[in-house]
């Protein structure tokens, strides 16, 4: 009987959490674990160069990783619907399914001979560009949800650079091939996926304070769609625009880092991943995460728009330092993702939270986000075909410091003038509110 009794009091834990940093931290936690865990079955084969391997003239790894990114790009694209109408009672279970998937994707890219399996890839990416909607619907439309977003966000730093390295270590130290490295690692991290997945299945319900000091978020249907981009389609236009610079430049980095490394003569280095990503987590995550200190959700969603402005002029600054040999390698690649990370983050954690807690719409984040997400990965497909098909011949490095050049620059642009649009338009919703009251 007490056996029994405390099996139940540990699988009803989470849910019997009242205190709000509490939930928040293990909210946060939980998401971290998860998303990160995902990364386990999406980004390890990065980790591999395939040395010597071409296609119709273009290297291996370029054909893996537009597939993957098709992929992951259409996904996108079916989640602007479909995680904008998923019900929260079937979260864990789609969850489960969109990962199992992907590595049985994996599992079809070891078994069969290149370059054959190039579509493995694409079926690879096809499920998870979901998840993120699917992760963050557990979190949204809480008083903390700027901490757990900034928690679950430093996952697409770490789990990166962590699953590289992992994938790196499989090949070195146990002589795992470059195929099979992919399907090893998902299998490495399919527990804590569990873990985080368990926790946030068990969460408690946001409370009455959550929707007091936020809105109410729901499933949106067409007509609830048409009439949120009709409110705020100007708006949205710059957010994506913004929003596909900072995607083409982050993906670029992420996808091609041991190319652009090797450029940078730290080539095979596996430590080199977590030595500068590591970091960027942590202080993004801490500046992130500060946010929540504002209550006012007008200056909340402003000060998100200094985040983004200030990480689009770090990456720049950066950029220029090291094209003048102010600063070394290690230190460009560290502080231009430190820019990018500030700029992107703020959009998948807090950004969209506090527009609609701003204008009070009864809606979810997963629908606006999942319109620039699309869009971003179109323009990271587009960039690597440019790149490859183009005529370009430039080196990893120098084609990532003049799209960070050229994309950071249009981005600041753009991030003031949204600022701009969203002040105004909050200024009005206000007034007229106030004019019947007053009446």
């Amino acid at each position: 009987m007490v056996v029994a009794t405390s099996r139940v009091d540990f699988v009803s834990f989470p849910s019997r959490i009242r205190h709000p940093m509490a939930i928040n931290l293990l909210a946060g936690g939980a998401a971290f674990i998860a998303y990160a865990s995902m990364y386990a079955f999406r980004k390890p084969f990065t980790a591999a160069s395939f040395d010597g391997m071409h296609l119709a003239g273009i290297d291996y790894k370029v054909w893996l990783v537009i597939a993957q990114v098709m992929g992951y790009m259409l996904s996108k694209v079916r989640g602007i619907t479909w995680i904008a109408e998923i019900q929260r009672h079937r979260r864990a279970h789609t969850l489960a399914g969109l990962i199992g998937f992907s590595w049985i994707a994996l599992l079809g890219f070891a078994l069969i001979p290149a370059p054959w399996n190039i579509p493995f890839l694409f079926l690879n990416g096809l499920p998870l560009g979901m998840v993120w909607g699917v992760v963050f619907g557990y979190l949204e439309g809480r008083r903390g949800t700027e901490l757990m977003g900034a928690c679950m966000c430093a996952s697409f730093i770490v789990g990166s650079g962590v699953v590289k390295t992992v994938g790196v270590w499989l090949m070195v130290r146990w002589h795992v091939t470059e195929f099979w490295m992919p399907f090893v690692t998902g299998l490495l991290f399919v527990p804590p996926l569990y873990l985080g997945t368990w926790i946030l299945e068990h969460l408690p319900a946001p409370d009455a304070a959550d929707i007091a000091a936020r809105s109410v978020r729901m499933p949106m249907d067409a007509s609830t769609r048409r009439a949120f981009l009709s409110r705020f389609l100007a708006g949205i236009a710059m957010i994506v625009m913004a929003y596909v610079a900072l995607t083409v430049t982050r993906d670029f980095r992420d996808n091609f880092a041991v190319e652009i490394w090797s450029d940078l003569g730290r080539g095979g280095d596996a430590s080199v991943f977590t030595e500068t990503e590591v970091p960027i987590a942590i202080a993004v995550l801490i500046i992130t995460a500060l946010t929540m200190v504002v209550r006012d959700n007008l200056k909340a969603l402003m000060l998100n728009h200094v985040l983004i402005f200030s990480g689009f002029a770090i990456a720049v600054f950066s950029t220029w330092l090291h094209r003048h040999g102010m600063i070394d390698p290690l230190a460009w690649v560290g502080f231009s993702g430190f820019g990018l990370y500030l700029a992107y983050v703020p959009y998948n954690a807090t950004f969209f939270e506090r527009m609609l807690a701003t204008f009070r719409v009864t809606a979810n984040v997963g629908f606006v986000m999942y319109i620039a997400d699309s869009s971003g990965y179109m323009g990271s497909v587009l960039v690597i075909l440019v790149k490859e098909f183009g005529g370009m011949h430039l080196s990893w490095a120098s084609f990532y410091a003049d799209t960070l050049m050229t994309l950071s620059s249009i981005g600041m642009v753009i991030t003031l003038v949204s600022a701009l649009y969203f002040h105004e338009k909050a200024r009005r919703s206000k007034v007229t509110v106030a004019v019947p009251a007053a009446a």
